[in-house]
């Protein structure tokens, strides 16, 4: 890692870390992964620190996810590098929900995929009117992880199978009302807003900078037909009911949905029924790690990536290619226990880092 893609700066009692690979969208890596757990561990046992405050370089968001390029040279590769990357990034997603100081998250701009990781766990979260938050994974041939199937399958009626299915980009008050975030505050507001958090308790200053009135969700206003369509528990009576619905915005769903790796739609919905019963994060997030191994090792995410990222020909040939050809046996293959691999969080005290 270059010393410069992670910044640590101190403030009056604020510690202050800035995701700085602005060219990427402030990509995360193995070796940023790495170093935002050993601050977190640093500052926990620094008593001049009372605030973690976390930001993206750059003017075009917080964070647009993992390296999937990487991903992708690794999946064709057969290599293990980003099964490790995963496995430290799902223990730093634990330890920022489980962190004993105020964890302040600025999601502004693009928060994509492991961008929510690092973000949505905190303890206060606070978007503007530039956010943009999405877990794209379907995408791609992939699934929600970093704990997105947990946030998702807690949402409101079924709005976070609804965003997860059609990997949806959600508006600061979208991420608001599906329970990603927390405070709305005016982009133009936020230099003086890590000011205030680094004098101020950091609950008083988000507070005092939050809106009341910013604008509602889109999506949670489409609730009616969102609820009737996704409540089954298969893809295919989904896009059923999409298709017999009347409203329009339903038949762009469907047909969103479509386009997407059946394989990863069926272990979206699959993990999101499942979390909804989990009993914690670190639970849903060693499940997040069997299924997205596995993910790996197949055949839809490495072509996924290809078509939008490496030859860019949006073009991706899924295997299977129906939803229909994909057996139930296999989906649940994903989800059994991986042995001497398995991510052994839910378990783990406080303070477990990467």
């Amino acid at each position: 890692m270059a010393d410069d893609e992670i910044l640590l700066r101190r403030e009056g009692h604020l510690g202050h870390i800035i995701l700085n690979r602005p060219q990427a969208i402030n990509a995360l890596t193995h070796a940023m992964v790495t170093r935002i757990a050993a601050a977190l561990d640093d500052w926990e046992h620094d008593d001049a620190v009372a605030t973690v405050l976390l930001t993206g370089a750059g003017e075009r968001g917080l964070c647009a996810g993992g390296d999937i390029v990487a991903i992708h040279r690794d999946a064709v590769n057969h290599g293990t590098g980003t099964e490790r990357f995963w496995a430290d990034e799902y223990r730093l997603n634990a330890r920022i929900a489980d962190y004993p100081k105020p964890y302040v998250a600025i999601m502004d701009g693009l928060v994509l995929g492991g961008g929510v990781g690092v973000s949505a766990h905190g303890s206060l979260r606070v978007v503007t009117e530039r956010t943009k938050l999405g877990m794209p994974e379907t995408g791609i041939g992939f699934v929600p992880d970093v704990g997105g199937t947990y946030l998702l399958s807690r949402a409101p009626g079924e709005l976070g199978t609804h965003a997860a299915l059609t990997a949806a980009n959600l508006s600061g008050a979208d991420a608001i009302a599906l329970g990603f975030a927390d405070h709305f505050v005016d982009q133009k507001t936020l230099p003086a807003l890590r000011q205030a958090l680094a004098w101020d308790s950091a609950a008083e200053a988000v507070r005092s900078f939050a809106r009341g009135d910013f604008p509602p969700s889109a999506l949670a206003a489409e609730r009616v037909w969102i609820d009737d369509c996704y409540a089954t528990n298969t893809v295919e009576e989904i896009v059923s009911a999409l298709h017999a619905s009347g409203v329009p915005a339903a038949q762009a769903a469907a047909e969103s949905i479509l386009a997407k790796s059946p394989t990863a739609l069926k272990l979206t919905l699959e993990s999101l029924r499942r979390a909804r019963t989990s009993g914690s994060l670190p639970e849903t997030l060693e499940q997040e790690y069997r299924v997205s191994v596995r993910c790996l090792a197949g055949r839809d995410l490495a072509e996924g990536i290809r078509a939008q990222v490496i030859d860019k020909d949006r073009r991706p040939q899924w295997v299977p290619a129906t939803l229909e050809a994909v057996p139930p046996a296999d989906v649940a293959a994903y989800f059994t226990d991986l042995g001497p691999r398995e991510l052994c969080l839910s378990a783990a005290t406080s303070g477990a880092t990467a």
